[in-house]
């Protein structure tokens, strides 16, 4: 019994030994987890820029959800003056040309008149100087009618005239200077047939504007012709619209654009190469919409087949047609060409029916008698005349002045 009593006493003497040497075991580990250094306090004063933390689930509202809630009447909007400017980037600014005034017709054929004079009185006076030799024999005829045909007036109307001049200078006997340019101013003045009408008609007997269709060889001032017949057409009180219908010389519709923004005439234009058919039919249809006085239709005047021109001009005709019958289709031919343009005048006589002729730069040449063999080559009047390079040289054709220009006043 002794034995087994010791037994047990050494056994309680282990646990115990036991227990204590792992309660002290567990008192180093916890002391040592304690003296670790704890994080620094946050700092009293808010950092103003850091973003503020988003609340968790279940945070209350600095405001207690018990207070009384404020009314959409009481909440204060944000004030619009103390708003920070906005940026906004400035569309350029597109420059407008200023329309021009054009200047009247009649203060123009002043002006006009006097040029003419200047540059066409060498046919008159060399007529005047031959008339007026003491003898005029057959070589003295025979100047005269060189003269005459220098001067283009053509072989026919030549010959009627000279041979009138002798009748009447034998008739009369005596032949002062007076009396002489008297007689010259009838005799051209009859061969340029007077009694033409030469108003351009551009008032259509219909509810739809009046169509006006410029046609030419290319060089000869057409598109140019029609620029400033649209500002004699303005400063008469006329609203215009303009087609260009000259797609195939590159630029033409440029051309006929700035001629027209310069008096306030829109421009109908298409692409380069496009069809001219297809966009005078629109001009005169937008021109019937807009309620214009006249449409102006620029054409393209190449001659390098006859047989394309007249394909070309036709369709344009027939579809233009389609709106309203042409008022007028206004030749537009080169002073300067001479008998070639006579040729050209035939070739568009054939293609469409000619109301009437622009000659230009009649200023450039002392071959005015080609106003009286275009005439009589067409049984057509001149209706316009161009005398210089100026926006406004383009002015109504007048026999008298014009042969007063011839002979001198």
């Amino acid at each position: 019994m002794a034995d087994t009593g010791r037994v047990m006493e050494t056994v309680i003497l282990a646990v115990v030994i036991a227990v204590v040497v792992l309660g002290a075991l567990g008192g180093l580990v916890i002391g040592s987890r304690r003296k670790k250094p704890l994080p620094p306090a946050p700092p009293t004063t808010p950092d103003i820029t850091a973003p503020p933390a988003e609340p968790h689930v279940g945070d209350e509202a600095e405001q207690p959800r018990d207070e009384p809630r404020r009314t959409i009447e009481e909440v204060d909007l944000p004030d619009k003056s103390a708003a920070a400017p906005v940026a906004v980037e400035e569309a350029p600014v597109v420059e407008v040309p200023a329309i021009e005034v054009p200047e009247p017709t009649a203060g123009r054929l002043v002006r006009l008149r006097t040029r003419l004079s200047r540059s066409q009185n060498a046919l008159g006076k060399g007529l005047l100087t031959l008339l007026s030799r003491e003898h005029l024999d057959e070589d003295t005829w025979e100047e005269i009618e060189d003269t005459l045909l220098t001067a283009d007036v053509g072989v026919q109307p030549t010959q009627e005239l000279v041979e009138r001049l002798r009748e009447r200078v034998k008739v009369l006997g005596t032949r002062t200077p007076q009396e002489l340019r008297g007689l010259l101013r009838e005799e051209l003045l009859q061969l340029l047939v007077p009694e033409f009408d030469r108003e351009v008609r551009t008032d259509s007997n219909l509810d739809t504007p009046g169509i006006v269709m410029v046609v030419g060889v290319n060089g000869t001032g057409k598109t140019t012709t029609t620029g400033k017949l649209a500002r004699v057409l303005v400063a008469d009180g006329k609203h215009v619209v303009l087609g260009a219908a000259d797609t195939f010389r590159a630029a033409a519709a440029d051309q006929l654009q700035t001629w027209g923004e310069r008096v306030g005439a829109r421009t109908v234009r298409g692409p380069e190469g496009g069809d001219p058919a297809s966009i005078a039919f629109d001009a005169v249809k937008e021109g019937i919409e807009e309620g214009a006085d006249v449409v102006l239709i620029d054409t393209a005047g190449r001659l390098h087949t006859k047989t394309g021109l007249m394909d070309e001009l036709g369709k344009v005709k027939r579809v233009v047609e389609k709106h309203a019958p042409l008022d007028e289709v206004l030749l537009v031919l080169d002073a300067t060409t001479g008998q070639n343009g006579l040729v050209q005048a035939r070739v568009f006589a054939e293609v469409v029916n000619i109301t009437g002729i622009v000659l230009t730069k009649l200023d450039g040449t002392a071959k005015g008698g080609i106003v009286i063999a275009v005439q009589r080559e067409l049984g057509v009047p001149v209706k316009l005349i161009g005398l210089g390079e100026g926006a406004d040289d383009l002015a109504p054709f007048e026999p008298e002045a014009f042969v007063d220009a011839l002979v001198g006043e």
